[in-house]
């Protein structure tokens, strides 16, 4: 098996993206959807996040999608637009292997580089170990829990929020301060 390389997603990783996805909505609590997107709603969703300058990646090993990530605004209002959420789904036989850290990690990087400074993980299922210990490793923060807001599988579920700070922080942005 060869090391998988993290890239930035093609429209051809589409069905692999949206069929992975569809995996987690029908089988997880990571994901409160319930019904799995079509390749054309995920092709929809991957142009609103590129267009808003924002990643979308994909890591491939041995030529197959086995994982991705993207951010996309926290919210949509202007004062949010230093703030994104992350969303990062890994194959179920891939777990375990260090692509969601390898991921993760690029998609921060990515996220820097474009100048977002918070980073949020709205994480479903509070037992969601995988999640929250790979967010923790990257150095995010718990900053709460929203009990019993979604009901999935027949049980309600909570949502774990974690933060990142990245870049300049709590600083002016250098956009807003003619720097």
């Amino acid at each position: 098996m060869n090391a998988p390389l993290i890239r930035p997603s093609r429209d051809d990783d589409l069905p692999a993206i949206a069929a992975l996805y569809g995996h987690h909505v029908l089988h997880g609590t990571g994901t409160f959807e319930t019904e799995p997107p079509s390749v054309a709603e995920m092709t929809a969703r991957r142009a609103d996040v590129l267009a808003k300058g924002l990643p979308w990646l994909v890591a491939e090993q041995d030529g197959r999608v086995v994982g991705f990530a993207y951010g996309n605004w926290f919210k949509p209002r202007p004062a949010y637009r230093f703030s994104v959420e992350d969303s990062i789904y890994i194959a179920p036989d891939a777990l375990g292997r260090g692509l969601g850290r390898a991921l993760l990690a690029e998609l921060l990087a990515q996220l820097e580089v474009r100048g977002i400074r918070k980073v949020m993980a709205v994480i479903g299922d509070s037992a969601n170990a995988g999640s929250i210990g790979l967010h923790t490793a990257l150095g995010f923060e718990r900053v709460g829990v929203v009990r019993a807001c979604g009901w999935k599988f027949g049980r309600w579920l909570d949502i774990v929020l974690m933060e990142k700070t990245l870049g300049w922080g709590d600083r002016t942005p250098p956009s807003e301060d003619g720097r």
